[in-house]
């Protein structure tokens, strides 16, 4: 079964300033059928909310926590709820 879900990770480290939300959009485009934001917070995490398949979601999120990002992630907190829709594509905020 390939159930939808919606993830929203918040990302920890040196990830502002970086290119890490314009990375980040073009591997959930990469993945496809995802939709979302990824935003610099104030307290310099970026927050990261993907709608799609749960499968593409969890394979984000592996990204996410990868080597390959750019910046350095030191960590990154995760929670899982239903999709609430509202987003017609994956936005840089």
């Amino acid at each position: 079964m390939n159930d939808t879900a919606r993830l929203t990770a918040w990302v920890r480290g040196r990830v502002q300033g970086v290119g890490f939300r314009w990375f980040t959009r073009a591997n959930a485009l990469e993945i496809g059928g995802l939709t979302g934001f990824a935003l610099n917070l104030d307290d310099g995490r970026v927050q990261v909310v993907a709608e799609g398949s749960r499968e593409n979601c969890h394979r984000l999120l592996e990204w996410l926590r990868s080597d390959d990002t750019p910046g350095r992630v030191d960590g990154v907190t995760e929670i899982w709820d239903t999709p609430r829709g509202g987003y017609p594509d994956f936005a840089i905020r």
